[in-house]
Parts: C-alpha cells; structure tokens; sequence
C-alpha cells in the first residue's frame, strides 16, 4: 500500500522513543508553558506559523476545548500543521477525534502525519480504531507499523471481543516483519494482550508465537522482547521454555 521510500528520512532505530520527543520544543524549557487561552485562539489564525505554534503546545497542553478546532486542523494544508493536530489529539483525546483520526490517515500521503494519527488512536482507546490499526500494521511503511503495533496493545482495556481481534495480527507481525523493532513491539503489545485473555486457542496461539520467536528469531532485542512478555504473562508453559533453553545455555 506504501513505499518505504514515503518516510525514507525517518531514522527506524530512533522511532520506539515517545512521538512527542520527536516535536521540536516550542519554548525554553526555563519558561512557562503556553497560555492556553492565547493558544486556542492561534488555532484559528490565517498565518501558517502561528497555527503550527498552537497545535504544537497542544502537545503539552491538555484542554478539550481545543479538541474541536484541532480536529479541523486534521485536514491543514501544511502537513506540518497536521502532523502537530494528530499529535495534538494523542495529548487530548477524545471520542469526537476517533473517525477524523481515522479518515485523516486513509487520507494522507505523508508518513509523518500517518504515524502520528496512529499513535493518538492508540491513545484513545477506542474499538472504532481497531480496523485503521491492524491495517497499518499490516501494509503501511515501518515506521507507521511499529507505532500500530504499541497501539494495538491499548485495545486491552476494551474488553475480550477487541483483544482477540488484535491478537492474530500481531502474530503475523512477530513472526513475519522485516524490520527486527517491528517484531519487538509486537512481541511486547502480545505480553500486554495476553495478560486480558483466559487460557483459550487464542491465548495458546500467542505464546506458541512468542515462544518461537525467544528460540528463533535472529535479533537478541526481539528474543529478549519476546521472553519479558512471556514472563510477565506468567505463562507456565513458556516459563519452562525459557528455563529450559537458558539451562542449555542458550542466550535469551
């Protein structure tokens, strides 16, 4: 669905920090935070730059009062702007923002702005986002599909039909990505998911999976991943697994 070449100036080994860490700041940190009142009313200012400035300190700021016009500024012809709104809405969010979140990411062409929306649906927790998720995990460009993956581990809180949903493809993720950080969040969003589900097929397909990759998989970081969920899970069988495999010396 998407080339890599559509973020190729994104740096993958930088992308498991927080999104926000990724927004310049916009004020010294030896100052104040931004007025809220003076921000919401920039939201709506005809200059680009100012616009940019109030969605970006609407990534420190929380107020549901700038819900509404961040949301129109989802679809800002500047991408900047929009990357910030996304965020923006990741910082606040809202039920009203789920459907613009996810109309703006089948909408856009710029990776930037599509990870952005990813990380604020996983933020809302919202079972709306669930499809939009597993279909960026699946198709998009790495650096998207890895923030799906942690966001998919948020649909925990949603309940047993949710959970399962998201299960399976986060097996094919671990167990197919090319990309070795890809595996790794799915790795840890199955340890979060699997802490929800009772000891059924699913479960057992899961552990099966994160078993597999602590044996096999050819990046130490993932195997690694995949032994700290199974250990947080606290899964009988992989826990044998692992005591096994280290007592053969094999390095986890």
């Amino acid at each position: 669905m998407y080339s890599d070449d559509d973020l190729s100036v994104l740096d993958i080994d930088a992308e498991l920090e927080d999104p926000l860490d990724r927004i310049a700041p916009i004020e010294d940190d030896a100052l104040p935070k931004p007025d809220p009142e003076e921000m919401l009313l920039l939201l709506t200012a005809t200059d680009v730059q100012q616009r940019m400035l109030a969605t970006r300190a609407f990534c420190e700021l929380q107020d549901e009062r700038a819900i509404p016009r961040l949301i129109v500024l989802l679809a800002d012809p500047c991408a900047l702007v929009r990357v910030s709104a996304a965020y923006a809405l990741g910082r606040n969010p809202s039920p009203d923002a789920v459907e613009p979140l996810i109309t703006r990411y089948h909408q856009d062409w710029n990776g930037y702005v599509r990870k952005g929306v990813v990380w604020a649906l996983g933020n809302c927790r919202d079972r709306r986002s669930l499809k939009t998720l597993t279909e960026a995990l699946k198709t998009d460009i790495s650096a998207v599909r890895l923030w799906a993956a942690s966001s998919l581990a948020q649909m925990s809180v949603l309940g047993y039909e949710v959970v399962v949903t998201a299960v399976p493809p986060l097996i094919e993720g671990l167990r197919r990505d090319a990309i070795a950080a890809i595996r790794s969040n799915c790795a840890w969003a199955l340890g979060e998911l699997c802490r929800e589900l009772p000891s059924n097929v699913i479960y057992a397909t899961a552990i099966d999976a994160l078993i597999e990759s602590f044996a096999e998989d050819e990046d130490i970081s993932v195997r690694e991943d995949a032994k700290a969920s199974m250990l947080k899970v606290g899964d009988a069988r992989g826990l044998q697994v692992i005591e096994e495999l280290e007592q053969e010396g094999f390095l986890g």
